[in-house]
């Protein structure tokens, strides 16, 4: 499948795994560990962007809990359609940038966010962007925290390095330990869960 192709099956998406979809379950134990990580190594003053951010659960939850500067990166207009329906207050006062996280990470600062996370959605990023995950590094201030699906899950036969959510949606593998160790930052905690593991990075010094 192609880059283009992938990023098509998340434009303009409804039904399952659609913002629609996330808001109506709104912030879960992924959103509470997001935000005690958050805390344990930050301000509330911290500057925090969410990679594929959605209609916006998880950062509504850091807001919730005294996060100010928040901002989010989705390819999906429908998200954000659906941030100020159900999240009014997060859409007016947070800043938000529609488009492809490839096509949009170039854009920001050495160091512009305190803290970068993603949650299920860099594993969805085709091989053919991995240059990405370096540009996240470069903008990454002090933490990064990945909540990915790192492979199969109790299927012996399953692809190693690539499953299908539906015929049309790829999500790739990645040991997401090694890919940003490798770019200089210091694992400081994982968690594993049933499905995600959540691993929390620090800037070197």
């Amino acid at each position: 499948m192609e880059p283009h192709s992938v990023r098509d099956t998340w434009t303009n998406r409804t039904g399952e795994y659609s913002p629609a979809y996330y808001a109506h379950y709104g912030p879960d134990e992924t959103s509470e560990l997001i935000f005690e990580t958050l805390d344990e190594h930050l301000g509330r003053d911290a500057a925090v962007l969410e990679l594929g951010c959605g209609s916006g659960r998880h950062l509504e939850h850091l807001a919730n809990n005294g996060f100010e500067d928040l901002s989010g990166v989705d390819i999906d207009a429908g998200a954000f359609d659906t941030m100020r329906e159900t999240y009014p207050a997060l859409a007016a006062e947070g800043t938000f940038h529609r488009g492809p996280i490839e096509d949009l990470v170039g854009e920001f600062d050495d160091g512009q966010f305190d803290a970068v996370y993603s949650v299920e959605t860099l594993q969805h990023l085709h091989p053919d962007v991995d240059w990405v995950f370096e540009e996240i590094v470069r903008i990454t201030g002090d933490v990064l925290v990945t909540a990915e699906i790192e492979g199969p899950t109790g299927d012996a036969s399953a692809d190693p390095d690539v499953n299908y959510v539906d015929d049309d949606t790829p999500l790739y593998y990645r040991d997401w330990s090694r890919v940003f160790t490798s770019l200089g930052l210091v694992e400081v905690d994982v968690v594993r869960g049933d499905r995600d593991t959540t691993r929390s990075f620090r800037t070197p010094g």
